[in-house]
């Protein structure tokens, strides 16, 4: 087997309501920035993506997006779908096709447009990652489900509501400074506490917003990749639980990202103290207290202390989210877990300006599908 392989490249485009771009402009725009930074032409291209179907009414997605985007000659690709995990997925898809040996580098690019439909119709979209039976059939959405998470971890550990606000305030306060972000504006506890109610106690500012955007990393063998220092992906890996909130043990826990970090560990060779920085999953507040748990950074119950504490902020004892996370850059669904993994690069190459975490060397992405039924979780090195 081939040594782990190292990130060449990296693109992104500004998250928002891109109207004039389609989802092959947004895939040439990060596309074309990675391969002009690589110096290199992939081999395979793997595209992360949710809703293209049901939203664009665009299957035979890898192939169409290459070709409409003129970006580089056309060469095998092939979408990769895990609900909002896609990207990761992609990821996944990348790491493997290169470390096998079957390909020398691979493209591997997350991209969403959500801006062109109404709210209904993406809510609607978006929770067909949901049990169609049981959950979405009776009308249940993705904000509905992660209130009855956010609901049970509050009184399984007595959990005071502002520390999960004050993780909507910390992710804004980094995406001032985030020129792709989709929310730079600060806000206060009394903003988050105010906001509308969606699902209680789940209010507006506890949610990350959707939007059109693009990431995209090149990875190749290492003996090709050019520069003094390189960034390895060292490991991966992916947990699984039920589809359906109901066939959980517990609703304050999400073990299949305990089952994601624990593979990735593990092949990465690290535990979660080893770590500098990390970007994980924060589509509503209580994912982010959660994932801190599940990956084994604090015990249960302990992860809205950890940020309540500024353990989290860009320079307490493990940054978390520097550039915003998804409930301040925003969310572009199937796009978005590359963007984690593209903002855990730039960290590690010293390249996250007014973001920048000092001294990062280890770093690690974690991005969810659905309310907690798929993981995936990528840790980064940084070789001299």
């Amino acid at each position: 087997m081939s040594d782990n392989p190292v990130v060449v490249g990296t693109g992104l485009t500004k998250i928002g309501r891109r109207w004039e771009d389609s989802l092959s402009d947004l895939f040439a725009e990060a596309s074309r920035q990675a391969i002009e930074e690589a110096g290199i032409q992939p081999q395979v291209v793997f595209v992360g993506n949710m809703v293209a179907g049901e939203l664009d009414g665009q299957e035979h997605l890898g192939l169409a997006l290459e070709d409409g985007a003129g970006a580089f000659p056309l060469v095998p690709a092939f979408k990769v779908e895990s609900a909002c995990s896609s990207g990761g997925s992609a990821l996944l898809a990348g790491y493997m096709a290169v470390k096998s040996g079957v390909y020398d580098s691979a493209l591997v690019v997350g991209v969403e447009k959500l801006s062109e439909e109404p709210s209904d119709s993406i809510t609607t979209a978006l929770a067909e990652a949901a049990d169609a039976d049981f959950e979405s059939y009776y009308g249940a959405s993705f904000t509905s489900l992660n209130a009855l998470l956010m609901r049970s971890y509050m009184k399984d550990y007595n959990v005071p509501r502002d520390w999960l606000s004050e993780i909507a305030v910390m992710m804004h306060k980094n995406a001032v400074d985030n020129p792709y972000a989709q929310l730079r504006k600060a806000i206060t506890v009394e903003d988050v506490n105010r906001s509308r109610v969606i699902a209680d106690p789940i209010r507006l500012l506890d949610c990350s917003p959707t939007g059109d955007g693009a990431a995209a990393i090149l990875l190749t063998r290492p003996e090709l990749a050019k520069g003094d220092v390189q960034v390895e992906l060292a490991g991966m890996g992916v947990g699984v639980d039920t589809i359906g909130v109901n066939g959980r043990v517990s609703l304050s826990d999400v073990p299949a990202t305990a089952r994601a970090a624990k593979a990735a560990f593990s092949a990465a060779k690290i535990e979660p103290k080893d770590l500098n920085v990390l970007e994980v999953h924060d589509a509503f507040t209580i994912m982010a207290a959660l994932a801190l748990e599940d990956i084994g950074v604090v015990g249960k119950g302990e992860g809205a202390k950890f940020f309540h504490e500024g353990n989290a902020e860009r320079d307490g004892k493990l940054p978390v989210n520097p550039e915003g996370g998804l409930k301040a850059r925003g969310h572009p669904v199937g796009a978005t877990g590359v963007y984690g993994a593209v903002e855990v690069v730039r960290q590690l190459q010293g390249k996250a300006g007014k973001m920048q975490v000092p001294r990062a060397e280890i770093g690690a992405f974690h991005n969810l599908g659905g309310s907690g039924s798929h993981a995936v979780i990528g840790v980064f090195k940084r070789k001299r």
